[in-house]
């Protein structure tokens, strides 16, 4: 194909104007040229298409049979790319689906308790949550956003920051009244370690002993594929798991679990993401109002 130098829409425009203003000045005030610009622009056109569009006198303004032809044509093109360019402005409405990819603690403790406001200031989104700890592909797996716990990865997804939260080792009373309560890192080789069945960016539970932070072997007997999934089993009193803080905290308070070991917590935090293509242009408003969203209300900590 050869290289397009003209600007075909805008030239249809102009001629629709002068068609429907019924003069080459009247169509130059409402397009903001002058009237020779208006001529050259008219020439340049009939000569592109072979043909004369315009009969010109002093008096009127008449088309030929073909400008006839090309001004009905045109107005249905100029009226079919007013119609895409509003529906992918449309966006601006915030209108459509959007899917989200989260974990399922994230969901139960944060996200769940906001999705009726959500819901309630975007009427024209709908939402679908998929719930996973895994990291997904979010193209392959047609995700506008996911949030995500821990280190990311180098990618092409944009992050945007929902705060960090505190990691704590907790266990149930049922379990300490059994078992006993750890006092040192050591203790952990004789109590029943809660972990995950896929492979996490430090393996090993963060603990401090003399020599600074050590990532102590977990060796889990009983792994799950959740984050949630580990809390029920710690709260049932299958044994110690270590979750954010913010998903225990409530648990803590009601003396379902307690936390152990708390002497030789680093302290470190996890941080929390929610991330998305961003690449390529403008996010659609759908996906832009609830990236907003989740960083003004879904705060972690």
């Amino acid at each position: 194909m050869s290289r397009v130098d003209f600007n075909r829409s805008g030239e249809m425009e102009v001629f629709v104007r002068i068609v429907e203003l019924g003069g080459f000045s009247a169509a130059a005030r409402a397009c903001r040229m002058t009237p020779s610009a208006v001529s050259k622009l008219m020439g340049r056109l009939e000569r592109r298409l072979g043909t004369r569009l315009v009969g010109r006198s002093t008096r009127m303004l008449q088309l030929t049979p073909e400008g006839t032809a090309f001004y009905e044509r045109a107005t249905r093109i100029l009226a079919d790319l007013d119609e895409a360019e509003r529906v992918a402005a449309s966006g601006e409405v915030a209108t459509g689906r959007v899917r989200l990819n989260t974990s399922a603690s994230f969901d139960t403790h944060i996200l769940a308790p906001l999705v009726p406001e959500f819901l309630a200031l975007y009427p024209g989104i709908t939402l679908n949550v998929v719930l996973t700890d895994a990291v997904v592909d979010l193209l392959q797996e047609r995700t506008d956003v996911a949030v995500r716990a821990g280190p990311l990865k180098s990618s092409s997804l944009v992050a945007r920051k929902l705060g960090a939260t505190p990691m704590t080792i907790v266990a149930s009373p049922l379990y300490l009244e059994r078992h006993g309560t750890p006092q040192t890192p050591s203790d952990l080789d004789h109590h029943t370690r809660l972990g995950f069945c896929y492979t996490r960016a430090i393996e090993g539970w963060p603990l401090r002993d003399g020599n600074g932070v050590i990532a102590w072997p977990v060796g889990a007997r009983l792994q799950a594929s959740d984050g949630e999934a580990l809390r029920r089993l710690a709260i049932a009193g299958a044994g110690l798991a270590r979750l954010a803080a913010f998903t225990v905290r409530d648990d803590i308070r009601a003396g379902r679990l307690t936390p152990v070991l708390e002497a030789y917590n680093p302290g470190d935090l996890e941080e929390v993401h929610a991330v998305y293509v961003g690449q390529g242009g403008p996010l659609p408003a759908r996906v832009r109002a609830l990236l907003d969203f989740l960083a003004e209300r879904a705060r972690v900590g």
